[in-house]
């Protein structure tokens, strides 16, 4: 596929690939990135439909720092529990240190 042919949901999964192993970001930082900065919203819907295209979507979270899309993964703290694999703390669905693993792709790419 060529750039101009890929769907603003190729683009988030394409970010979403990049975000570091032990990292997160935010809905809004991909929206952003992608020059699309009210689009945070379209940005879960795609992570909601990433299933099984290789997309790492427990790494994005809420600008808090809150796993409000928990709900779309299979089990009851999957989530959760791949963050924790990776070494990122969570308490109560809220990341304890969102600052030191936030990955700003508008920074980083």
């Amino acid at each position: 596929m060529t750039p101009e042919s890929l769907t603003f949901f190729d683009k988030v999964y394409d970010v979403a690939r990049l975000i570091p192993y032990g990292r997160v970001t935010s809905y809004g930082a991909i929206a952003k990135y992608l020059g699309a900065a009210r689009s945070a919203r379209m940005v879960g819907y795609a992570m909601n439909g990433s299933g099984g295209k290789d997309v790492p979507a427990h790494r994005v979270v809420n600008r808090k720092g809150l796993l409000t899309g928990k709900h779309h993964f299979d089990g009851t703290n999957l989530m959760q529990q791949l963050l924790e694999s990776e070494g990122v703390k969570v308490v109560d669905n809220q990341i304890q240190n969102f600052s030191e693993v936030f990955w700003d792709p508008s920074k980083a790419l």
